[in-house]
């Protein structure tokens, strides 16, 4: 009889220990290689554990225990095997019918159980929270048992009980509490939301961006560029463009601070804030600098679905030198958001309203976003975080100088 032990195994640099978040498998199961164990958080992301040979599992740690990088959690019996798949015989032409009743049989079996059930998207989480609808109410559909906007929808047209009708029956006037752990990856953001408050000098500068131009190009090309690149153009892209452009003619804010020195990076790395089922999480763009609108899109897209299935790793999280963050997806409409260290500085982006603006001396309703710049005063002046956000705002509202450098196109043409 021969035992495999499995090791949890390093999630990364300077990671001593994770939790078991949930086991995919229990004692006495019997496994193929490669398949899913477990999922354990760590400081940074959750990770999986994959059975390192087939054969029969006991199950070393419960959920919710605190183990240490190396230690043993699993072993594996490999005297077992898996049973082999049977072989399905070709249906005779007379059970057809049977065999299509069954094959819609299975197709709608529930999904398997995941940390994503019952959790809703960020389209549907507002939905909800407007009509003051809780995730009990909810059945989802959605991968791994996602709630869907569309599942919320349905459920309203069903008469699912909204805010007004819902609100008698919201407190029922007991006393009880709630407790919960914290997960490691909450009491690591915990820890570094305070100490950028208490080790930075954290200051947030605002501005306003008319988004008429950016409405304009998404209405006019967005059919097109679905069907050439098979992913929809968002504001996301067009900011990323615009800061990446921005950190070029303002290097500090692009900057940090490493010890008594100032590193200023040739490159952009933009983490972009996503909402998980674990809560925020950072994924970064690498060289953010080099890629096209297309290759943006494309790449926030993947990160959006590694973070929903919970599959980013610690290298999808690491090294960003600029973040942007999102608040208006969920209705914000000005914020303060907070830097991510070590980085210098992180831009918020907010909902879109339209306000009455003044142009050139008539009133006219435009698409309007606040737009908000932390930063460390430590390493960027006041004229550095205004002058930054002032040219992301002159990209948004003429995209065209995006193509050149953040300058006027005549300018270039001209020469000036």
């Amino acid at each position: 009889m021969a035992i495999v032990e499995l090791k949890v195994p390093s999630p990364g640099e300077s990671i001593t220990e994770v939790v078991i978040a949930r086991w995919v498998k229990n004692t006495g199961d019997i496994v193929e290689k490669d398949e899913v164990l477990a999922e354990v958080d760590s400081d940074k992301a959750t990770l999986t554990l994959n059975a390192e040979e087939s054969g029969k599992i006991e199950v070393l740690a419960a959920e919710g225990d605190t183990v240490k990088v190396g230690q043993v959690v699993v072993k594996i019996d490999t005297s077992f095997k898996p049973e082999a798949k049977a072989v399905v015989e070709a249906p005779k032409a007379e059970a057809k019918v049977e065999t299509k009743k069954e094959e819609v049989k299975t197709t709608t079996a529930p999904a398997s159980t995941s940390y994503a059930t019952g959790t809703p998207s960020v389209a549907a989480a507002k939905i909800m929270a407007e009509n003051n609808i809780s995730a009990n109410q909810m059945n989802g559909t959605g991968k791994d048992g996602r709630i869907t906007k569309q599942d919320v929808l349905a459920a309203l047209s069903n008469g699912l009980p909204t805010a007004q009708k819902v609100l008698s029956n919201s407190w029922q006037g007991g006393r009880d509490k709630d407790r919960s752990k914290m997960t490691s990856l909450r009491k690591t953001v915990a820890k570094r939301l305070v100490a950028v408050k208490n080790e930075t000098a954290m200051l947030t500068t605002f501005n306003e961006v008319d988004m008429s131009e950016i409405y304009a190009i998404r209405a006019k090309y967005k059919d097109k560029f679905k069907e050439v690149y098979g992913t929809n153009v968002g504001f996301m892209s067009f900011f990323t463009k615009a800061v990446t452009e921005a950190l070029y003619h303002y290097p500090a804010v692009n900057g940090m601070i490493d010890g008594e020195e100032l590193v200023y990076n040739k490159y952009c790395d933009i983490g972009i804030a996503v909402s998980a089922p674990k809560g925020l999480m950072v994924p970064v763009l690498r060289n953010a600098e080099l890629m096209s609108i297309a290759d943006i899109e494309k790449g926030i897209k993947d990160l959006a679905v590694k973070a929903r299935d919970g599959k980013l790793t610690i290298a999808d999280m690491e090294g960003g030198t600029f973040t942007i963050t999102n608040g208006g997806v969920f209705g914000s409409m000005i914020s303060t958001p907070i830097i991510n260290p070590p980085q210098s500085a992180i831009l918020g982006m907010h909902n879109v309203v339209d306000r009455p603006m003044a142009v050139n001396g008539q009133v006219v309703i435009r698409p309007m976003m606040y737009i908000a710049l932390s930063y460390d005063h430590r390493i960027i002046d006041g004229r550095e975080s205004v002058g930054f956000l002032v040219k992301v705002k002159e990209m948004l509202e003429n995209p065209s100088r995006m193509l050149f450098g953040g300058k006027v196109p005549e300018e270039v043409l001209l020469g000036l």
